[in-house]
């Protein structure tokens, strides 16, 4: 099975790597993982203010923050996964990059704020749930 794992660096991710580690039909070496975080867009005059350099640099940086200690979990566990990161809108570029990599499965936790935040906010999870053509596994 080839699982797609959104991780953001946040509890919630950590409460999703959680229960994956308990459910050995969906933790197991024979699936192929690959690991997913969105990094927000800066704004267009941040951007050009500090230079394309900087900014991919920042980009990567951040990225690294939240993929390295789900990949050395995923290890300890004797998982070698793909990371892998972009930069944009997270509930639009997490469902572009299930649909077009052809998984099978994305895995993801919810931050579960209800009807109401959602409404006002919108959310990450509800922006996938709208559009996204792979079966989503979301864990609160």
């Amino acid at each position: 099975m080839k699982i797609l794992l959104a991780v953001d660096g946040s509890r919630y991710t950590k409460k999703m790597l959680a229960y994956l580690s308990t459910h050995e039909e969906l933790f197991t070496q024979y699936n192929d993982y690959t690991v997913f975080t969105v990094q927000p867009t800066l704004p267009p005059r941040a951007r050009a203010a500090v230079g394309k350099e900087i900014v991919d640099s920042y980009y990567a940086h951040e990225a690294e923050k939240v993929l390295a200690p789900v990949s050395k979990f995923l290890l300890r566990h004797g998982i070698d996964a793909r990371s892998s990161w972009k930069t944009g809108p997270a509930g639009e570029t997490i469902s572009r990059l299930a649909d077009s990599g052809k998984f099978d499965l994305l895995v993801m936790g919810s931050h579960g704020h209800g009807t109401l935040v959602n409404l006002v906010m919108g959310s990450v999870t509800t922006k996938v749930l709208a559009s996204c053509k792979v079966p989503v596994l979301l864990v609160r």
